[in-house]
């Protein structure tokens, strides 16, 4: 069935969607091989300019056959369907060959749905036809040196000169940036303003002139961290995502889509009706452990969190769809990702023994399990860290007091003077 065939029927039913999907799959896509991993796990496969050119021609047939953005409005270049739509199809997609953009896949995601929200028309019909066909991968330009967890402290600025823009400032910990095509970048626009309200989001091409991009090497041998440097970049109002100096809004929409809360989650959570932790109780044979009491306890208990994190992943989603996105409500699943992550991490670990540290070359599991503990801290900190996520469930839900804050009310110019100030009388 060709894609124009089913526009003509835009809320085409769930069975006859999956079998048209089912049977564009087998035509169009290669099968994997039995034990093929879906996609490469962070750490373990580093992606290149010229690889990603080859998932990009993936991605273009997928979006040529009518299953790319299938929640996406049509005038977007999306089918105007629903998410139950899109599930079906990654049900479907499963035992395929589909793009792997690494992290990017993620990030992207995350910036379409946040443009969904708050870019104008214009910028929407440019783009994310461009980004559904593989052709525009995006990245987020969010912390900078002096600003993590205090998000709204950024520096990086933008001041207008005439029908221009101009950004200079620097960003960090942003992922896969040297193959990405754009950044979705936070800067200052107002330093007059408590440091919440001069905010604005612009669309960076990475090879604007005047941006740089510099890899950072992590623990596990990888760079898929970048750092960037903005010097004297020339963007225009046709730049912008949302309202100059309405910037904040837009940071929270985009926030509850990273953590999961708008329809998609940081990290696949285990499906409880797989049975109880199959990736480990593969691990357990894998070592010859699987009889072992102590590792059997070991599996139970991540079948456990992996149940619980199942279900509270399911409520959140229910709870956004009959309320809306919420920010406190998303934090819920971005702490529990937090808190649970590095325990699997750990506990892959004590079933594996020695295969963890040392495998033979091709060894997935070793691989999947060595390198699944060095980043498992990851999850308690990128996206906002663990402490960020209490803080937001204790205000936006159990309407808690804030904590005291001493510079939210000032203008973020007077904030920069006296945080200088301070420091020279340290010095």
């Amino acid at each position: 069935m060709s894609f124009e065939q089913e526009m003509d029927d835009v809320m085409i039913d769930l069975e006859t969607f999956r079998r048209g999907a089912r049977a564009w799959l087998d035509a169009n896509l290669e099968r994997r091989a039995e034990r093929e991993p879906r996609v490469h796990l962070r750490g373990m496969d580093h992606k290149t300019v010229e690889g990603i050119a080859e998932e990009r021609k993936i991605q273009r047939r997928i979006y040529d056959g009518g299953y790319s953005g299938l929640s996406v409005p049509v005038v977007y270049g999306g089918r105007g369907l629903t998410a139950s739509h899109e599930a079906v199809f990654e049900e479907e997609a499963q035992p395929y060959v589909t793009p792997d953009f690494g992290v990017l896949g993620r990030t992207t995601d995350v910036c379409a749905r946040t443009m969904l929200s708050h870019a104008v028309d214009d910028f929407l019909k440019r783009h994310l036809p461009r980004i559904l066909a593989g052709e525009e991968l995006w990245v987020q330009f969010f912390s900078e040196p002096d600003a993590g967890s205090d998000l709204a402290g950024v520096r990086t600025r933008a001041e207008r000169q005439g029908s221009r823009w101009i950004l200079n400032g620097s960003k960090t910990w942003s992922s896969g940036s040297y193959y990405a095509d754009y950044g979705l970048c936070l800067v200052r626009t107002n330093s007059d303003v408590p440091k919440h309200r001069g905010l604005t989001w612009f669309a960076v091409p990475t090879t604007a002139p005047g941006v740089t991009i510099r890899s950072i090497k992590q623990i596990n041998g990888d760079d898929e961290f970048c750092e960037e440097f903005l010097e004297d970049v020339e963007l225009t109002d046709d730049d912008v995502i949302g309202d100059v100096d309405g910037g904040w809004a837009v940071a929270q929409t985009m926030l509850v889509h990273e953590r999961g809360g708008g329809g998609t989650s940081a990290l696949p959570v285990p499906v409880p009706s797989q049975g109880p932790a199959p990736d480990l109780v593969a691990l357990a044979r894998q070592a010859g452990r699987e009889k072992d009491p102590a590792v059997r306890q070991l599996i139970a208990r991540a079948h456990v969190n992996d149940f619980a994190r199942h279900q509270l992943t399911r409520r959140i989603a229910s709870r956004m769809r009959s309320s809306g996105i919420d920010a406190g409500v998303a934090a819920y699943g971005k702490l529990a990702e937090g808190t649970l992550a590095p325990l699997r991490a750990r506990l892959a670990l004590e079933i594996a023994g020695g295969t963890a540290v040392l495998w033979e070359h091709g060894d997935i599991a070793g691989m999947t399990t060595a390198v699944n503990y060095l980043n498992g801290r990851i999850p308690s900190i990128a996206g906002g860290t663990n402490e960020m996520q209490r803080n937001g469930i204790g205000e936006r839900v159990l309407g808690l007091p804030r904590e005291p804050s001493f510079d939210s009310n000032k203008p973020f110019s007077e904030v920069v003077r006296d945080a200088r100030n301070w420091k020279s009388r340290v010095d």
